[in-house]
């Protein structure tokens, strides 16, 4: 985790499915009987972190940008995917005048459209090894994905995995990769985890809160291994989910402290001493001994719960007819409502009482917002009114029974800002007839 302020990131969480905020089932849950998470065996995670030590030691004592101990580590792990069959790309980009590197790996099969990734920053500062920071999540990022293989997974969705360069000099590698992802490409995003420390060795166990279905995905797991949760703030915006929510990419992640000083309400819910999390935070004793061997096991059977949990299922469009607007309606800020139409020609009576109503908005805090599905005579079916809070990014199909409406005609989806500050835009709405 870099060490300087935290970035400013946009208000609130995104939403990767705003319906489980709405009352709807959430697109991302796992369905009754889908393939369980196996276990992350610890051991192995530790040995990956002895090598990414033996690593450090053998360049310098760091795998830090630009310093021959950050590349031996991308080539440490690209040749572990490339074992077991993952489809990886090595993406450099320059900093500082010296190269950097990300690495990203897909694994063959599940929806192209419907893309679940999960990502560490691979680098340590250069006064240290960077075991915890962040040799503990790249470690269980890699042998999450060495499970995926081993064990045949063939998830709904495409899970693809990707390695950090330069994070600890400003979050570098992973702006890189999303600034040079088509805009087409960013839409497939569903949903990306950050796992930045996750074996601090005095823990906390710390949840990003960010996308409301990927935040419970987490706590689910953690309830039921009977661990509390608080909420993740030391890190907030200082790690890669930030580039990815700042272009409005659902995120979530795991954390268990830096150099923040426990409490002491916090060393009775979770033990240890009211000291610093990470004693050894950016500093040269962060090698193998600076983990804690339970934080570590914990988080990473997390980080297997939440990619098996989320990429298990898949948003199944509804089939039928689709009239879309995808031109982009900029919403004022406090202002006047705004609408998308779209024109329903070619069918025959009225609209079904199942219609689908796909709505896509880019905004930063939806709770401004109230939107309405406007029929040809001007009727009104509230789809959202000021709900969900600080949530940022409305990206869910409603079921309108509109069945009193004749179905063809002008069709229109209204939204207005009623609060200052934040703002946004229509970026696509659609409506499915059967």
């Amino acid at each position: 985790m870099r060490l300087s302020a935290r970035i400013a990131a946009l208000a609130g969480s995104s939403a990767l499915v705003l319906g489980a905020l709405a009352g709807a089932a959430p697109a991302t849950a796992a369905p009754a009987g889908a393939t369980a998470a196996p276990d992350i065996p610890v051991a192995a995670v530790k040995q990956h972190l002895a090598d990414l030590q033996s690593i450090a030691t053998a360049n310098g004592g760091n795998r830090a940008h630009g310093r021959p101990g950050y590349k031996a580590s991308i080539d440490f792990v690209k040749a572990k995917l490339d074992a077991v069959g993952f489809t990886t790309t090595v993406q450099q980009f320059t900093y500082n005048g010296t190269t950097g590197y990300n690495l990203i790996a897909d694994w063959p099969g599940g929806d192209p459209n419907q893309v679940v990734m999960a990502g560490s920053h691979l680098d340590s500062v250069s006064s240290g090894p960077g075991i915890n920071d962040n040799g503990s999540g790249s470690a269980a990022v890699l042998e999450a994905a060495l499970t995926v293989a081993r064990t045949g997974y063939q998830p709904t969705k495409h899970l693809r995995f990707g390695w950090w360069g330069a994070e600890e000099l400003g979050l570098v590698g992973s702006k890189y990769y999303v600034n040079n992802l088509p805009t087409t490409e960013r839409s497939k995003l569903k949903g990306y985890l950050n796992f930045d420390m996750i074996g601090s060795p005095n823990p906390g166990y710390f949840v990003y809160d960010d996308d409301p279905v990927i935040e419970q995905t987490f706590k689910d797991y953690f309830a039921g291994i009977g661990v509390p949760t608080e909420i993740e703030t030391e890190g907030d915006g200082r790690s890669d989910h930030a580039s990815f929510k700042n272009v409005g990419i659902p995120v979530g992640g795991l954390f268990t402290g830096a150099s923040r000083v426990k409490t002491s309400a916090q060393v009775s819910k979770w033990g240890g001493t009211a000291t610093a999390f990470d004693r050894c935070y950016h500093s040269s004793c962060d090698t193998t001994a600076n983990i804690n061997d339970t934080a570590l096991d914990r988080n990473s059977d997390a980080v297997a719960h939440a990619l098996w949990t989320l990429s298990g299922t898949t948003t199944t469009p509804p089939t039928g007819t689709v009239f879309e607007n995808t031109a982009d309606v900029s919403i004022p800020d406090n202002g006047a409502a705004v609408t998308s139409s779209v024109d329903v020609t070619g069918r025959t009576g009225n609209a079904p009482s199942n219609l689908a109503v796909g709505v896509n908005i880019v905004h930063t805090y939806v709770g401004d917002l109230v939107v309405d599905l406007v029929a040809p005579d001007g009727s009104v079916y509230n789809l959202h009114n000021r709900s969900g809070g600080s949530a940022d990014n409305i990206n869910q199909t409603y079921t309108v029974n509109a069945s009193s409406e004749v179905a063809n005609g002008t069709w229109k989806l209204r939204v207005q800002d009623k609060a200052s500050v934040d703002t946004g835009y229509v970026n696509s709405f659609k409506l499915t007839f059967p």
